[in-house]
């Protein structure tokens, strides 16, 4: 047995292991912030350096070829004006080779120049001498042809400078990017982290506990506020189902008894009751649990708020059938000549239910007349029940719409109340968006009055 329960305890632990190992594989919201932050940073500043060093190059050799124009342009000028004569190329002593080529002969200032092509006019050539990279340009003049060259080594030293700066700068950045973004994204969430903390730690013995906010209005703010809106939600479903089960448990637990208590007598007694009493008492216990536990069912959906609120709903028509009803049963007195046209917007079979009770309530409570009317005042609609009988004092007027509230217990359970009927009757109300309260009715009695909003 031992092992068996020992296997079973691995059997239950292993998918919690499994999550927690899946939990730890998965990466943070953060830990993906930073990554794809540091990913887009490094691709702009690789993308940015790389063309900062094509840029600088094409730069600073465009300036060493406007520079190298100018002189070929100068020295042009020199030779045909006469200012610049064969010994003047030859004496040329600076960082430029030059080729003057001259019918058969080329006169150079250095003897690597004679092997300089003669690139078109207005055309820049790359070359090479010794192994130094060289601009070229040339012009026609006098039949021939003069060349220049000039070495692009320092451009080549100054862009391989620039990205061996670049090569340590961008990453150096890109680091210190990532340690910023991780500081304000790990300060970001801190708050998200405390409210899953928080929220974590709330159990059923601790609904109550709400998230606390700061007022400022931002997302986080925001965060908690829907959190506790939801928490409300969670407090108020619980609490409902709480007050269901107690409700039902405190509520049937006497005609339960009752029939027990009656079925025990007629086992152990069986000569003092008649043959179909004990069946009598068994329906009559039976149809009270029966209302009970619809009423209870009904008030639990109510209490999740599951109306549609979308049908129009003549008021006067369920009026006028409360009215036939009640007329049909003989019992009072009815006066339904207030009621005139009303049309809201809701569940008929919900506000049929209000009108039931209500005249029912009145009935039983009634002496001798029971009125009914309904109609539309500064776009509101009135749904009032008088009955002629005692009232109820203005202390009791919002406790009796409370779950089970009987004013005088032994009569109404006497009458057939089971105690919930006011109660459902405000739920319904108040989930089409109306109100209910008590007034004096003219009768002397108690009237009851449905506001809802008119169609």
């Amino acid at each position: 047995m031992a092992d068996s329960s020992t296997a079973r305890a691995s059997t239950t632990r292993a998918p919690a292991t499994r999550a927690d190992a899946g939990d730890r594989r998965r990466t943070s919201l953060r830990t993906r912030i930073v990554a794809v932050a540091v990913a887009v940073v490094a691709l702009a500043l690789g993308l940015g350096a790389v063309g900062v060093v094509i840029t600088l190059d094409r730069m600073l050799t465009s300036q060493v070829a406007e520079q190298l124009r100018g002189d070929l342009d100068t020295m042009a000028d020199g030779i045909e004006d006469g200012t610049l004569t064969r010994d003047g190329v030859e004496q040329r002593d600076d960082d430029v080779l030059i080729a003057w080529h001259t019918g058969g002969e080329t006169v150079v200032n250095e003897d690597e120049a004679r092997s300089l092509p003669i690139p078109d006019e207005d055309a820049v050539a790359h070359t090479t001498v010794d192994g130094e990279r060289m601009l070229v340009v040339a012009e026609r003049i006098d039949g021939g042809a003069l060349v220049l060259a000039r070495s692009v080594d320092d451009v080549t030293e100054a862009v391989g400078t620039t990205g061996a700066l670049l090569a340590v700068a961008v990453p150096l950045a890109i680091a210190l990017i990532g340690l910023v973004v991780w500081l304000v994204v790990t300060r970001a969430l801190a708050p998200v982290e405390r409210i899953r903390a928080q929220v974590d730690g709330i159990d059923a013995s601790a609904l109550d506990r709400r998230v606390p906010t700061s007022g400022r209005g931002d997302e986080i703010d925001r965060l908690a506020g829907t959190m506790n809106r939801m928490l409300d939600r969670v407090e108020d479903g619980y609490r409902a189902r709480q007050r269901f089960v107690g409700d039902a448990s405190h509520e049937l637990r006497s005609p339960l008894a009752t029939i027990r208590q009656f079925a025990e007598l007629s086992r152990a007694h069986p000569e003092t009751t008649a043959p179909g009493e004990l069946a009598e008492v068994v329906l009559a216990e039976g149809g009270r649990m029966q209302d009970i536990v619809e009423g209870l069912l009904l008030l639990a959906r109510l209490d999740e708020n599951a109306v549609s609120t979308a049908s129009l709903v003549d008021l006067d028509d369920l009026a006028l059938a409360e009215v036939q009803r009640l007329r049909g049963l003989g019992a009072v007195a009815v006066d339904g000549r207030a009621i005139s046209a009303v049309a809201v917007r809701g569940d008929e079979r919900l506000l049929a239910r209000v009108a039931r009770n209500l005249v029912d309530n009145a009935a039983r409570h009634a002496r001798t007349t029971v009125a009914i009317g309904c109609r539309v005042a500064e776009g509101r609609a009135l749904l009032w029940v008088d009955d002629d009988g005692d009232g109820v004092a203005p202390d009791d007027r919002e406790r009796v719409f409370e779950r089970f509230v009987r004013l005088d217990e032994a009569r109404s359970r006497d009458a057939g109340g089971s105690g919930l009927g006011l109660a459902i009757v405000r739920e319904i109300v108040l989930a089409h968006g109306g109100e209910v309260r008590i007034d004096d009715a003219p009768s002397g009695g108690a009237r009851f009055v449905v506001v809802l909003p008119a169609a």
